[in-house]
């Protein structure tokens, strides 16, 4: 009964850690949008944007991480032979690509708030995905495990990705079309 208590907080840490991850990414596209207004907008927005993100990164996607992950290695603790199977394996592999977007996001969320922008909104926008095909892959590699057949979860997840790209793109023609 104790491993289905851990597994329900594993998997809830997971979903607002993921929350939080989508939308300090979208606050990162605000905030270096702000850097181009004119004053007194840039200074107003720049301060709140400051904030809103300091506040989701430090308060829910810090510790939603770092309890997400004591959580799993709680369950591996209680399941070691989840290890053995391949498809933990590869669940690990996104894991640890989860967790380097996240410290990638750290770094970025360091550099705005000192004022820095080493990347453009259209970057950060497409950066935001990566989250989602982390998460994409994830759930489908969790619930199929292994019946899941690599060769079609890989095409649809590049199709997925080339999907993202193609959506984007309609997405700035329309925002551009309208200034």
């Amino acid at each position: 009964m104790l491993y289905y208590y851990i597994k329900s907080l594993h998997l809830i840490f997971v979903i607002t850690w993921f929350a939080g991850l989508f939308y300090i990414v979208r606050l990162f596209v605000y905030q270096i949008e702000a850097f181009d207004k004119p004053s007194p907008d840039k200074e107003i927005l720049s301060h709140q944007f400051k904030i809103m993100t300091k506040r989701l990164w430090y308060i829910i996607t810090w510790p939603s991480m770092i309890l997400a992950t004591g959580f799993a290695t709680w369950l591996m603790v209680l399941r070691p032979d989840f290890l053995l199977d391949s498809w933990m394996q590869v669940k690990l592999v996104f894991v640890v690509l989860l967790i380097a977007y996240h410290i990638k996001c750290h770094l970025i969320f360091k550099d705005l708030q000192n004022d820095k922008v080493s990347y453009s909104s259209n970057f950060m926008r497409i950066f935001n995905e990566g989250a989602t095909l982390i998460l994409f892959s994830v759930v489908f590699l969790v619930i199929l495990k292994n019946a899941f057949n690599w060769i079609y979860g890989t095409v649809g997840i590049v199709l997925f990705a080339i999907l993202l790209m193609l959506g984007f793109r309609m997405y700035k023609r329309i925002r551009e079309g309208k200034k």
